[in-house]
């Protein structure tokens, strides 16, 4: 065990073109819940693992599974985004490298808070969440059973840091977008792109080019 952060973040990637459709519906929306609806503007995820997802139990509560949640990492600079950039894996569809990727910050206890003061289930992963042998956990004194060592380390090739790092939080089905505290990019092209794309709302993040995010 490690200790938990004072400020824990949570990060969910998405493709720049997918902005505006998240900023028009006012929140991310759950793989089911995207899949019903048509799917993203443009998905980077593999399809196999996201099918995966969508029948593989979260565990921890009845009859739910984990493409029924809105998934986030603990860190930026994920290992999904290292596969985004090598872009040699066999089951990537996308292949669009990671520029056009955006990190959506959000603070982890006002995700809880949020979730709980509504209804809305939350969970999170010690691993990766697409994995069958993962263990999942509901409560917030559990948090202490990440590591959050692993989570953050920018050197990944050992397995155990590498399962570390993939933990995930989840929460069911749609995450509102007025919690989205900031979007770190990977250009000033990007930047200015999204800052164009706030325009359409009236809820609109602090916009940074983040390159430490990024490989």
């Amino acid at each position: 065990m490690s200790p938990v952060p004072a400020q824990p973040r949570i990060y969910h990637i998405t493709h720049v073109e997918n902005l505006p459709g998240i900023i028009r519906d006012g929140g991310l929306w759950s793989d089911a819940t995207l899949i019903a609806r048509g799917g993203p503007a443009s998905p980077i995820g593999m399809g196999n693992i996201k099918q995966r997802r969508l029948n593989l139990p979260i565990k921890c509560y009845f009859d739910e599974c984990v493409g029924d949640y809105v998934p986030f990492y603990f860190c930026p600079r994920s290992v999904m985004l290292y596969i985004l950039h090598r872009d040699n894996h066999p089951d990537l569809t996308y292949h669009g490298g990671q520029r056009p990727i955006l990190h959506l910050e959000a603070d982890l206890y006002e995700a809880m808070v949020w979730a709980d003061a509504n209804n809305c289930h939350w969970a999170f992963s010690l691993s990766n969440a697409g994995a069958v042998y993962t263990e999942f956990r509901n409560r917030r004194s559990q948090l202490n059973e990440i590591d959050w060592a692993a989570v953050g380390s920018t050197d990944f090739r050992e397995s155990d840091v590498k399962e570390g790092k993939q933990a995930e939080f989840m929460v069911h089905k749609s995450f509102p977008w007025t919690l989205v505290r900031r979007i770190g990019v990977a250009s000033q092209a990007i930047q200015t792109q999204v800052l164009k794309m706030l325009h359409q709302g009236a809820h609109r993040p602090l916009v940074e080019v983040r390159g430490e995010w990024y490989f």
